[in-house]
């Protein structure tokens, strides 16, 4: 055994060496008179076996320092962000020990040649993936039973995809018939390299990847597809826009659009309760033996592993990073914007989330009509919480979509097993079975590929959790619509408007700002708990969460009812709450909440929004009147003037509700908190007054996304059946 590990680690080295010289990188992983090791990578360059304390330099082309740095305790150093080219480092006390010149990458350099994929052999168990700088990634190839080839599936995240004590997505994927593996992103686990969350390198790892699976003699068609949620969903979206040649289809599952925006700073407001803690967590895990199973791996004798540890302290601190970008920066932003990149995408893709997701937000519907060429886009949505996209409701589509575009076979009868078995596990709902989906028997594959294309790509899973004849709770939808787009083509922005007395109107004020009421409330965030739901982030997935979603007390936020629907009205997008505001601060942090009040009293959460009243500024071309957006960006803040009521947008993020007819909508505002499990927020609010004016010309209003013609079942279901959905008693 020791002899066989000792020669993988041989071959590794020597895919390491000519890894190097495919950058270009003369001396690369090598030694030489300047007494460290150099490895350049694409835009990063890494320093391995250095002294440690000693400063060393970074020397450009032009012979100019391009930067400065100190050795750390594990003998390592790491230049990020450099520009392609040469450069040599030297240490500082003694600027003629220069080593030899090495080439950096760049991003757009092109490929390694297909020899170099070619040239790894992955065998089923723990192994390593080089990539084009000739850094090792741990991956876990876990076949299906059967002599192969077989349709193969890859998992690529910072988690512990490739640990083989972590068996659940191998299990479920070699149940459907896929070969699985799991590979760690440089940085993390037994990979090699430094970690920072969705890096550019990150994604030509991936492409690498992909590249070097697919040349395996048992991965079918020499294609494979990727699989992940959240996490490793995300990631697909960064891999995919490389467009790796061998790549079939991806299927990302509860993600995010744009990492400032949707997650990191809805509003302009740091999410504390969610974001920051997972990028806390995520750092501590890249640290050196960070995810806790590496270190009995190098015990027991892996030397590839324990080498990868090296550059673990060279990793950039994320929360110093998050503090030093309250307002978007393009350079920081857009490469962590998947919304920005995905047209590069050229695979189908099948993606899935929930509205109301506690972890990512569910703001992911934005970024569904920037596939511009993906040949195929299937979305399902629905409400509920982050694992909703594996629900039953969603499972089967998913699964055959997996079938027909990486198996390349008609859809078997697999995932009419595998899917309870996943729902009871994530939900604790025993005795469910799969819906009906569509049916396959006796079709070609390719027939069974029209029948699957001929259905509307979008597909909106309403009331979620409580299905006729199925326990309470339940992952299952209550019905489904399916429509041809998104955003909905047939959407109708439908305004009601705020009254000065708390009403909510079809019609706008006709009362003069004279003579309206202008109402007020007193910012307090601690008049709430921060979040509606402190259990465990498993607990939440359960059929019934113990919610504690209170009502806003008097006097620290406001709200407005309408009379009841003459109509049922079903509202599909993002809606927008537009308010004239003044406050007794400079600013102020707003959140808006819509809720439907049914006439047995009972009221239902829909969906929130947030805003710091100075990042109001809107970028005017993407804005529409239910979705603003704004440019969050430093140089477009602007306090809150004194002596006039301005209008700020706020968006209410995606969300589906059929609002029954003698139901009543509630909008309610408040300083941020107590409306969302596990969202909480560094809000600025410290008590100020804060005035919201609703007359004649200062027309504060509410608008939904509603599309006419959707027709719902009568009787409304039991609220406390919906799942990521509280409700409560209406005081009124």
């Amino acid at each position: 055994m020791r002899t066989a590990r000792r020669a993988a680690t041989a071959s590794i080295v020597v895919a390491a060496v000519l890894a190097g010289a495919q950058l270009g990188s003369a001396g690369a992983t090598a030694a030489d008179a300047a007494g460290f090791v150099l490895r350049p990578s694409v835009n990063q360059l890494y320093v391995l076996s250095a002294t440690p304390g000693e400063e060393l330099e970074l020397v450009g082309a032009d012979s100019a320092t391009v930067a400065t740095g100190t050795v750390d305790t594990a003998g390592s150093l790491a230049w990020r962000d450099l520009d392609a080219g040469s450069y040599v480092v030297r240490t500082a006390a003694k600027p003629g020990s220069a080593s030899a010149p090495v080439t950096v990458g760049g991003f757009d350099d092109p490929a390694p040649p297909q020899s170099f994929y070619a040239g790894q052999t992955l065998a089923s168990g723990f192994g390593y993936i080089t990539t084009r700088d000739g850094t090792t990634l741990s991956a876990n190839v876990v076949l299906p039973p059967g002599p192969g080839p077989f349709p193969t599936v890859v998992e690529y995240s910072g988690y512990d995809p490739s640990n083989p004590a972590n068996t659940t997505m191998a299990q479920l994927f070699n149940a459907l018939g896929f070969a699985y593996v799991g590979v760690n992103m440089r940085g993390t686990g037994c990979s090699g390299g430094t970690f920072l969350h969705f890096e550019p390198i990150q994604s030509l790892d991936g492409y690498d990847v992909i590249e070097a699976v697919a040349a395996q003699s048992w991965a079918q068609f020499h294609r494979v597809g990727m699989v992940g949620i959240s996490y490793p969903g995300i990631s697909q979206l960064y891999v995919a826009r490389t467009r790796p040649p061998h790549l079939s289809a991806i299927t990302p599952l509860s993600v995010i659009d744009d990492t400032y925006r949707g997650t990191l700073y809805p509003g302009g407001i740091l999410n504390t309760g969610f974001a920051v803690p997972w990028a806390t967590e995520r750092a501590t895990q890249a640290a050196p033996y960070g995810e806790g199973w590496e270190r009995p791996r190098v015990t027991a004798g892996d030397t590839v592993c324990e080498a990868n540890q090296a550059l673990r302290l060279q990793n950039p601190d994320p929360l110093q990073l998050i503090a030093d970008n309250p307002y978007y920066s393009a350079e920081v932003g857009d490469p962590i914007s998947p919304s920005l990149f995905v047209h590069d995408i050229d695979v189908p893709v099948f993606t899935a989330g929930a509205w109301q997701d506690e972890q990512t937000g569910g703001h992911f519907p934005a970024l569904l009509d920037d596939f511009t060429s993906a040949p195929h886009v299937y979305a399902s949505m629905t409400n509920g919480s982050h694992t909703e996209s594996l629900s039953l409701g969603v499972f089967g589509r998913y699964a055959d979509f997996l079938d027909l575009y990486v198996a390349r076979r008609v859809p078997t009868a697999a995932k009419t097993v595998v899917a309870p078995i996943l729902a009871q596990s994530l939900t604790g709902v025993a005795g469910l079975s799969l819906p009906p989906g569509p049916d396959y028997a006796g079709l070609t594959y390719r027939q069974a590929l029209r029948r699957y294309q001929a259905a509307d790509p979008v597909r909106i899973l309403f009331e979620e959790g409580a299905a006729a004849g199925q326990p309470s709770g339940a992952p299952l939808p209550r019905y489904v619509r399916t429509f041809p787009s998104w955003p909905i083509p047939s959407v109708e922005p439908t305004a009601w408007y705020l009254g000065s007395t708390g009403r909510l109107r079809a019609r706008p004020s006709s009362t003069r700002p004279g003579a309206a009421t202008v109402r007020s409330y007193r910012a307090d965030p601690s008049a709430l708990p921060q979040t509606t739901y402190s259990g465990s982030s498993a607990g939440i997935w359960q059929a019934h969460p113990d919610y504690d979603w209170r009502q806003i007390p008097a006097g620290t936020g406001l709200g407005w009812l309408s009379a009841p629907l003459r109509r049922d009205v079903v509202a599909i997008g993002t809606g927008s709450v537009d308010l004239w505001v003044r406050a007794a601060a400079p600013d102020t942090d707003l959140e808006v909440t819509l809720s439907e009040v049914r006439p047995s009293g009972r009221e239902v959460y829909v969906q929130s929004g947030w805003l710091r009243a100075s990042h109001r500024a809107l970028d005017r071309a993407r804005s529409t009147a239910v979705s603003p957006v704004h440019t969050d960006l430093e140089s477009d803040a602007a306090a809150l003037p004194a002596d006039r009521y301005t209008k700020v947008r706020i968006e209410l993020f995606p969300f589906a509700q059929a609002f029954r007819e003698g139901s009543r909508l509630r909008l309610t505002v408040d300083a941020p908190g107590g409306a969302r499990p596990l969202w909480a927020f560094d809000t600025i609010a410290d008590g100020e007054q804060v005035f919201v004016a609703a007359d004649a010309v200062r027309r504060s209003r509410l608008v939904l996304s509603v599309v006419p013609d959707v027709r719902v079942p009568t009787r409304a279901p039991a609220c406390a059946s919906l799942r990521s959905q509280p409700c409560r008693t209406y005081p009124g």
